[in-house]
Formats: structure tokens, C-alpha cells, sequence
């Protein structure tokens, strides 16, 4: 597909790596040309790519590509209450959210790009309790739709199946016998398809992302509708 991103520079990595070595202000300061012109840059045109499959998929979801306020993560590390004080992400992350999605606790696709570490995917990630506790009356409320989503035969062989953390128990009010018991159990509903960074540098990423987008687009579907979300 004639796209126009071609992949990710090889300094792409290798700034993340070099970043994991000297997580430091002076050194991200010195660097900071660098990171816009090998991760920042090439991240807006990959976002951008995106779009047209995206807007395929449902048009739902935002693919914003502006280096700040878009659909790109900031670099910068939230250490406030965090025993970590390394300053920077060591990756780079896409989240295509729902247009009605403040923040990453919203049903919306996925994209990590870190050294060893590349993967893309769907779902909701860790939601407050009330979107929580709509996720787990829909699941209960509609077995027969949830088992379409997870026992489809793309779905099971692109994901395996639902991850998320669970809860020790099933959680107060839902049948301990239910079919579906364990996904009730979740506190996070994510597919995710890993790869290697020479899919990242190649052209072929669009691809590949877009592929996995599809096959999780209906538990995205699923979770929308159980938030009275369009999709």
C-alpha cells in the first residue's frame, strides 16, 4: 500500500538505547535535536499513515499527528509519586483514542516502540471503577456476543485470548459459575501482536499495524458499546 512512511530510522533505536544509558536531563538536552528529527518526526508521518486505515476501521478514533496534544505520548515521565525519578520513557507510544476519550483509560488501539520491545494492539486498560463495572455487567448481560469476539478463529490465533490482570475473586454481584467468570475477573480487556524493530524500519509496519487493528476492532467494538460509546 502506498502509504508514504517507509519505517523508522535506524537512529530511531538507537536514541532510546543510548536514552536507557544516560536517562539524564544533560544529556536529553544535548540530544534534543536528535530526538526530533529521529523519533518525533518520524512518529507524526507514521501517525498520519495511519489514518486512512484507521478511519476504515471506525471513524471513532483519532490519529492525530502533532508532536504535542496529539495521538503521540510525551517523552517526559510523570515522577511526582514515583520512586523512579528517571526523567524520560526509554520507548515511544501511539494511543489512538476515542474521540469522547480524555485519557488513556478509554477503549482505543495502541503502539509501543521501544528497543526489543515493539508492540501494537487494542482494548481498555485499566478503567475506573464505573467503566469497570459496565465492561463486567455487559460481559455477564451478553455471553453469546462476548464469545463471538473471543472465540472467533482469527481473533484466537492473532491474540490467543483477552489478557489483563484479574482479580483473586470474582468480583461481588456476578455469578461465580458464569462461562465467562475469568473475563469478569479482569481489570484490564488488551490484545496485543508483538514484532521486532526491523518490521518498525520497514514500510511494511502500516501494514502489519493495520492488520492487528482489524482483528481486535470487535472486542474495541464490544467495550464501546458496553460504555454507551459510538464505534
Amino acid at each position: 500500500m502506498n502509504h508514504g512512511f517507509i519505517g523508522f530510522p535506524k537512529d530511531f533505536f538507537a536514541f532510546f538505547r543510548e536514552l536507557k544509558a544516560h536517562n539524564e536531563r544533560s544529556w536529553f538536552e544535548a540530544n534534543k535535536e536528535r530526538f526530533r528529527d529521529s523519533v518525533q518526526a518520524p512518529m507524526s508521518e507514521f501517525i498520519a499513515a495511519m489514518a486512512p486505515p484507521l478511519a476504515k476501521l471506525s471513524k471513532e478514533f483519532i490519529a492525530d499527528p502533532r508532536p504535542h496534544g496529539g495521538s503521540m505520548f510525551r517523552i517526559y515521565r510523570d515522577v511526582r509519586f514515583s520512586k523512579d525519578k528517571r526523567p524520560y520513557k526509554e520507548h515511544g507510544a501511539v494511543q489512538f483514542r476515542h474521540r469522547l476519550g480524555r485519557d488513556v483509560h478509554a477503549p482505543g488501539f495502541y503502539v509501543h516502540l521501544g528497543p526489543k520491545e515493539v508492540f501494537f494492539g487494542g482494548g481498555l486498560w485499566m478503567p475506573d471503577s464505573d467503566a469497570l463495572a459496565r465492561i463486567r455487567s455487559d460481559i455477564a448481560a451478553r455471553p453469546g456476543d462476548w464469545k463471538k469476539v473471543v472465540s472467533a478463529k482469527d481473533f484466537l490465533q492473532k491474540f490467543g485470548g483477552v489478557e489483563g490482570e484479574q482479580l483473586m475473586r470474582p468480583p461481588r454481584g456476578f455469578d461465580p459459575n458464569h462461562r465467562f467468570i475469568d473475563d469478569i475477573r479482569r481489570k484490564s480487556f488488551v490484545v496485543g501482536c508483538d514484532a521486532s524493530e526491523k518490521t518498525a524500519l520497514s514500510a511494511g509496519l502500516v501494514d502489519d499495524v493495520s492488520a492487528c487493528f482489524k482483528t481486535a476492532a470487535p472486542l474495541v467494538r464490544f467495550l464501546s458499546h458496553a460504555l454507551n460509546v459510538p464505534f
